[in-house]
């Protein structure tokens, strides 16, 4: 794939240390990982739930939470092939942090725009994850598990975008992805390497 396209925008790549660490911590990953894609699923359900008479995106995040819920159950496979038992959620401080960034108030259509961009910014980086996952982990089924996934994200990334300027003006969104995109890298900054999670 060209490199280009998973660059995503993304202001600040992730440490390489991390990959390489983070496969000495595969079940951790594998759990958080989980976690991650029923949160995504969940998070698309509240979108459609909360502007049910937006009919494109109505359409459009049925078939994203329907392959997030799909990448649940690849990883859940994941978990059973490699003899790790599922575990509890744990505090995604990644996460966190980006909802903070969340203006409240204006219009519904403004408040949809900000709750599309967020979730477009972590399926970014999570793209940009698995791709580092696919390039470093050793284990070669999962190289290519994280590739195709990698490449899913991408799409949930850009349809989540899309649907922002459909619902808002262009120039506004793409002046807020930057400002979003900016504080991200500052986020990931604080936050270090942390081997046990995907962000």
């Amino acid at each position: 794939m060209d490199k280009q396209r998973f660059t995503l925008g993304l202001r600040l790549p992730t440490d390489p240390r991390w990959a390489s660490i983070a496969g000495m911590n595969l079940r951790d990953i594998l759990i958080d990982h989980a976690w991650c894609e029923q949160k995504a699923a969940s998070s698309g359900i509240s979108l459609i739930v909360n502007h049910s008479d937006k009919a494109e995106l109505v359409k459009v995040m049925t078939e994203v939470v329907a392959e997030e819920w799909r990448h649940f159950e690849m990883v859940m496979t994941e978990l059973k092939r490699h003899n790790f038992e599922f575990g509890p959620p744990r505090n995604d401080e990644y996460v966190s942090a980006l909802m903070k960034l969340e203006v409240k108030g204006g219009s519904k259509a403004f408040q949809l725009q900000e709750k599309l961009l967020l979730n477009a910014l972590i399926e970014a980086r999570s793209c940009e994850r698995f791709k580092t996952l696919s390039e470093q982990i050793e284990d070669a089924y999962l190289s290519d598990f994280y590739y195709q996934l990698m490449i899913s994200e991408a799409g949930h990334y850009k349809v989540l975008l899309e649907l922002a300027k459909l619902y808002n003006p262009e120039q506004q969104v793409l002046a807020r992805w930057d400002d979003l995109l900016k504080k991200e890298a500052e986020i990931i900054s604080s936050l270090g390497v942390r081997s046990d999670r995907i962000h």
